[in-house]
């Protein structure tokens, strides 16, 4: 059953993420806050030092949390088995090294590129493989998500032991990962659609290697 909602999860999203491109919702929003003399609020304080800068430090905390949980597990976290506490920070490490691999991959530049918006690139949609722009690229998908997002291991492992626990932490990855996906798109570094792919991927990843570790998770001695 669980497996079943997870697919049924990842299945829908996909289904909102590639009617989001269908629309060309990107270019719609990016309007809103820039403009032919480029995007205003890129160096403002609070979305590029306290949402930006700050973030990094934030995820960096999580995943300092989600390593003493290997040597030393927390009390929230409820009897979870070692090995399960090492599936979550490999899982953790996965999404951090998958996103900004993608991303070096990419041809797609990002907003603040744009001819539209004051520089050189032409907006081209980021499926359209081998397909340069103009522009610098490796602006697909967006890595400062992934600061946020690549923590999504959490709610697999905890919702077994700890099922508060399991909702307080993706709760949190969700929030987190909206500010910094927001803060982005204000500054014009990445499409709203780049953070969105970012949550997928991480998700998607995420819930099939818990599921296919299922059998090895489950022969070990829940411990603490």
């Amino acid at each position: 059953m669980t497996a079943g909602r997870d697919a049924a999860w990842i299945a829908l999203s996909l289904l909102a993420l590639l009617a989001w491109d269908a629309a060309g919702l990107d270019l719609t929003v990016e309007r809103w806050f820039g403009d032919a003399q480029g995007f205003h609020l890129k160096s403002h304080w609070f979305f590029a030092q306290v949402l930006h800068e700050g973030g990094r430090w934030v995820s960096a905390a999580a995943i300092v949390v989600v390593l003493i949980n290997v040597f030393r597990p927390w009390r929230f976290a409820g009897p979870m088995s070692r090995a399960t506490r090492i599936w979550w920070l490999a899982i953790t490490a996965t999404c951090l090294l998958l996103i900004p691999t993608l991303k070096q991959l990419s041809a797609t530049s990002c907003p603040w590129d744009l001819a539209e918006f004051g520089r050189s690139a032409q907006h081209v949609s980021h499926w359209a493989f081998g397909v340069k722009d103009g522009g610098p690229g490796r602006c697909f998908p967006s890595g400062h998500a992934s600061a946020a997002f690549s923590l999504f291991g959490g709610w697999f492992a905890l919702r077994g032991t700890s099922p508060h626990a399991a909702r307080r932490w993706l709760a949190g990855v969700w929030v987190f990962g909206i500010l910094f996906s927001a803060a982005q798109t204000v500054r014009g570094a990445h499409f709203p659609s780049h953070s969105m792919w970012t949550a997928w991927v991480c998700f998607t990843t995420s819930a099939l290697l818990w599921h296919a570790a299922q059998s090895l998770l489950s022969r070990q001695r829940t411990d603490n």
